[in-house]
């Protein structure tokens, strides 16, 4: 009997790795892949789909993962930054005109000033400017009650005064200006000395303050202007370091009379912090005299250091406006008597005092 040839299971290896016919699929060639399609991979129930074969790393199509969510932000970044810096630019461009537009007025005198000398546009655009950088930083003024004052209509405004040099009716005038709701302006009536500088003279009339005196106060109170008064003069300003926040005497009691007249509020202000900027330990009356001025300070820098000694020491500050006293409830003749005028300035004298003895147990310190 013949032997029987035995043909071995794994014929494909014992060829020497020919690999063996692929199977046929429906509608694919002979060994070949399957074609990948477009269509997405359904997921099973309770499982993420898997990706699509458009799905990958760096295609545009990338689903909201992490990698999609990255590459959006990606493209939408140079755009964002290009938007930025034409806000930028157009910001730059807008202000840059306006300070053209500007100057070119102020060459051809094409600006308004009234019958006081306030000129409103350079005070809004360039005073305030100057004088804001001391009001926040140096300062750092702290504004209570400002809403106190009217929204509309005249009101006149009594401060204590203080600091040797008169700073504090300055910041006041940029806390009325930068914090009331309604964008008040604050004139202020200056003593004689200030409109007998050269350079003082014309900024002070620009900036919109006028003399002490009840006839031009009267007429800013009629025309429903704010003005700020401080009755205790160069009484209060010029007195030494050891009488800090006492007030001095309110005069003769004429600005209640003038707002009598002009039946409007009278707003009670107290300021912390003026009093210690120029700590007066001293005052050469000799000097005074020779120079025409009502006193000259004393302070532990000034004069001993010079022109450095001029500048102010960093104090906080604190500006608080009272409630307003009513005087439209008073006859016309009520302006004319004496008793009433001397119990309403009492009453405003009392309520800044008060006030102040209020803050400074407040106060944490002189400093901060």
């Amino acid at each position: 009997m013949a032997d029987a040839k035995v043909i071995p299971f794994d014929d494909d290896r014992s060829r020497g790795g020919a690999q063996r016919p692929g199977r046929r699929r429906p509608g694919g060639r002979r060994g070949a892949a399957p074609e990948a399609t477009g269509a997405p991979v359904s997921a099973l129930p309770g499982q993420q789909a898997l990706p699509g074969p458009e799905s990958g790393p760096g295609s545009r199509e990338a689903g909201p993962g992490p990698q999609g969510a990255a590459d959006d932000r990606a493209a939408q970044r140079p755009a964002r930054d290009t938007a930025e810096r034409g806000g930028e630019r157009g910001g730059w461009d807008r202000r840059v005109a306006g300070g053209l537009a500007f100057l070119r007025r102020r060459i051809t005198g094409e600006y308004d000033v009234d019958e006081f000398g306030y000129d409103k546009e350079l005070t809004d655009q360039v005073l305030m400017s100057l004088l804001r950088p001391f009001y926040e930083k140096y300062f750092r003024v702290e504004v209570k009650g400002v809403e106190n004052i009217p929204s509309e209509g005249g009101a006149l405004v009594v401060a204590n005064h203080s600091g040797t040099l008169p700073l504090d009716g300055l910041m006041m005038q940029v806390a009325v200006h930068d914090h009331h709701p309604a964008g008040r302006h604050l004139r202020l009536l200056a003593a004689d000395l200030v409109f007998m500088l050269p350079v003082v003279n014309e900024l002070a009339r620009k900036a919109g303050h006028t003399l002490a005196c009840a006839e031009d106060a009267q007429a800013l109170l009629e025309r429903g202007e704010v003005v700020g008064v401080m009755p205790e003069g160069f009484k209060g300003i010029g007195k030494p370091f050891s009488e800090r926040y006492k007030l001095q005497r309110f005069g003769r009691g004429g600005f209640v009379s003038t707002a009598l007249r002009a039946g409007t509020p009278i707003v009670p202000c107290s300021i912390v912090g003026a009093e210690e900027i120029y700590p007066m330990i001293g005052n050469s009356k000799t000097l005074a005299r020779l120079l025409g001025i009502p006193y000259f300070p004393l302070t532990p820098t000034f004069p001993w250091l010079g022109a450095a000694g001029l500048v102010p020491l960093p104090t906080k500050w604190t500006i608080q406006f009272g409630e307003p006293i009513p005087t439209d409830g008073y006859p016309p003749e009520a302006a004319e008597d004496p008793m009433l005028m001397f119990n309403l300035t009492d009453q405003v004298r009392e309520q800044i005092q008060h006030t102040l003895y209020k803050l400074l147990v407040q106060r944490r310190s002189v400093f901060f």
